[in-house]
């Protein structure tokens, strides 16, 4: 195991490092990521000749095998099943991915290199391209998004050994150790994303490596994990800044090995260059350059009032909600129709001085966990809220003397991180954003000797089992990739129960997200046979459909300030947009800004691109 999460490391890092430098060089594109991998694969032969490397021998492999026999790693080996074939199945629906992530590589490899996408919508400049350069490759050579998913179910993978040995590096017993490394995993955040291509699995991974290694290079004073922990680390900034605050488990992990820079000076240089490249660094600089600050945030959201004591007592209310929420919950609706009623007016104007999202202040709940907000979920959280609890009534035994104080800084130091965070998040989705800290923040709570007792009871197996079936069903019934007949299931319920509410919105849902993935289809299908460029003006909307077949248009984002002239000197002749975007950041209606812009309307086309928003009317219009 730790010699894949090395491979993985190094290889996410590479590519990192190449996206940055065919930047520089002009070529990001086919023939730059060619030359890449074969360089990139020759390095891999050359270390597995030098180290003898035989991480699949016989033996081991059998070993792997015989313990999927036993039932917790069957659970979760199925779990992996069930995700990997809703990826083969389907094409990537999330949300996010689509909105800004995948387009933004689609802009850079059309330009042949990272650059400044002239757009309204800031995210697809200022977040940070840990995923999307380890995305790049499959976008230029397969000219596809349909394998990104398989980035995530080798970060899925690789949790339940990263789980085992930060547990039992930080002091938690091995049999309660071995039987979390597969339960925890199963938490939703990690779960929905490992068949999709969202983020914060991704992100997670890197977490956990950062702190194992830097564990790891305590004892064995090795050159692999020293440099390992240093490149995880900055991996794990790369695939999200929020993620910045978990620096300080990591920086505590490494203080014992931090004397072993001077025994490789120049190679610890060396790959102090490549952590740099392969960390958020190159984005914070660049934000700094055009946004004015190193996040972002101020060209998104302007400022926002700072009040961190508010900011962390609605984050854990936010939370316990999307924590604690049942898979199957019906009532959100009228749940969330409550919470607002209950809110007094004062309060919610308070609330929202501090956050930037209106629904953050309202708590929300949600009919059923979904990628784009899950967080570590029913199932694991009862299961440890319930195993504390337990646990707290059996005889509590003191850990080994040895390196006791320097392993609780560790173990706590998570702890002061989440608060750190929970002080600058202003959004609504803070239970997925905070992915990367959960199974960092369980050894706190999972430390006592009372939990060995625990683990050992009936109840607590067969409650296991039912978080497990819990899991399996979110899997079966999620509709970004549902494995059951939807077609077939939704017909009989339209013919038998139409007449419940809930019978229409499941449809609708379902409806949606099968179409997510190319959910602009009827607009790039109105558009003039073989256009290669089309002007859009939008906000947070699922531009990927629009670049289909990849690389074989570009899409120009349009902004204020933009004339007819400079539409046609870039070669823009017709451009799609909705009213709303419109009015809302151009600040002028739809009549004013044709007759400004000398055009016409060619054609009305209603798209339903979010089950919540309901379809909205976008307009294709011709310049003049």
């Amino acid at each position: 195991m730790p010699t894949a999460v090395v491979i993985w490391i190094w290889c996410c890092a590479y590519l990192n490092c190449a996206g940055w430098i065919l930047s520089a060089l002009h070529e990001l594109n086919e023939v730059g990521y060619t030359v890449t991998l074969l360089v990139g694969f020759a390095a891999l032969l050359g270390w597995r000749n030098k180290t003898s490397g035989h991480f699949l021998a016989r033996r081991r492999w059998q070993k792997f095998c015989q313990r999927f026999r036993r039932p917790f790693p069957l659970a979760f080996l199925t779990l992996t099943a069930l995700a990997f074939l809703g990826g083969v199945i389907y094409a990537p629906t999330n949300y996010d991915a689509l909105a800004y992530r995948v387009p933004r590589m689609l802009h850079w490899l059309a330009a042949g290199q990272w650059h400044w996408i002239h757009a309204v919508f800031p995210r697809v400049n200022t977040r940070s391209c840990g995923v999307e350069w380890v995305s790049a490759p499959f976008l230029a050579l397969l000219k596809t998004d349909r394998w990104l998913f398989l980035i995530n179910i080798v970060s899925f993978l690789l949790l339940p050994g990263l789980v085992f040995s930060v547990f039992t590096r930080l002091g938690v017993r091995r049999r309660v150790a071995w039987h979390w490394m597969w339960l925890a995993p199963t938490g939703y955040c990690f779960l929905l994303q490992a068949g999709s291509i969202g983020n914060d699995l991704f992100g997670a991974t890197f977490g956990l490596a950062a702190v194992d290694f830097a564990l790891r290079a305590k004892n064995s004073k090795s050159q692999r994990d020293f440099f390992a922990a240093v490149l995880a680390a900055a991996m794990m900034t790369s695939a999200k800044t929020a993620s910045l605050p978990l620096l300080l488990p990591w920086a505590l992990a490494m203080l014992p090995s931090l004397k072993l820079i001077v025994r490789w000076p120049l190679r610890t240089v060396a790959i102090g260059a490549i952590a740099l490249f392969a960390s958020a660094l190159p984005t914070m600089v660049l934000n700094v350059k055009y946004a004015g600050d190193w996040s972002g945030a101020e060209l998104a959201h302007g400022r926002v009032k700072n009040a961190a004591a508010l900011r962390v007592a609605i984050n854990t209310g936010l939370l316990a909600v999307g924590n604690f929420t049942p898979p199957l919950f019906p009532v959100a609706k009228a749940w969330n129709r409550e919470v607002t009623n209950h809110i007094p007016a004062g309060l919610t104007v308070r609330l929202g001085e501090v956050m930037i999202e209106p629904a953050a202040v309202n708590f929300p709940a949600e009919e059923m966990p979904m990628e784009e907000n899950a967080g570590l979920g029913f199932g694991v959280c009862v299961m440890l809220l319930a195993s504390v609890v337990a646990a707290g009534f059996a005889r509590w035994e003191k850990l080994p003397a040895g390196n006791r104080f320097w392993q609780a800084c560790v173990r706590w130091s998570p702890v002061i991180s989440l608060l750190a965070g929970m002080t600058q998040s202003n959004l609504a989705g803070i239970a997925r954003i905070l992915a990367p800290y959960y199974l960092l923040l369980l050894p706190v709570l999972l430390a006592g000797a009372g939990h060995d007792r625990v683990v050992k009871q009936c109840w607590w197996r067969m409650a296991s089992s039912a978080a497990f079936l819990m899991a399996a069903g979110l899997l079966v019934v999620s509709p970004a990739r549902p494995l059951f007949p939807v077609q077939f299931v939704m017909e009989k319920l339209a013919t038998h129960a139409s007449h419940f509410k809930i019978v229409s919105r499941m449809e609708e849902v379902y409806t949606v997200y099968a179409h997510r993935n190319d959910a602009m289809a009827p607009a790039r299908e109105a558009l003039p046979p073989g256009l290669k460029v089309l002007g859009m003006i939008t906000f947070d909307d699922p531009e990927t459909s629009l670049w289909r077949p990849f690389d074989s248009r570009r899409i120009v984002h349009i902004c204020p300030g933009d004339t007819a002239a400079d539409l046609k000197a870039g070669g823009v002749e017709y451009v799609l947009l909705r009213e709303e975007a419109l009015e809302l950041y151009f600040k002028c209606p739809l009549a004013d800004w044709i007759k400004q812009m000398n055009a016409q309307v060619v054609r009305k086309i209603p798209l339903n691109l979010r089950a919540s928003r309901g379809p909205m009317d976008w307009y294709l219009i011709k310049l003049n």
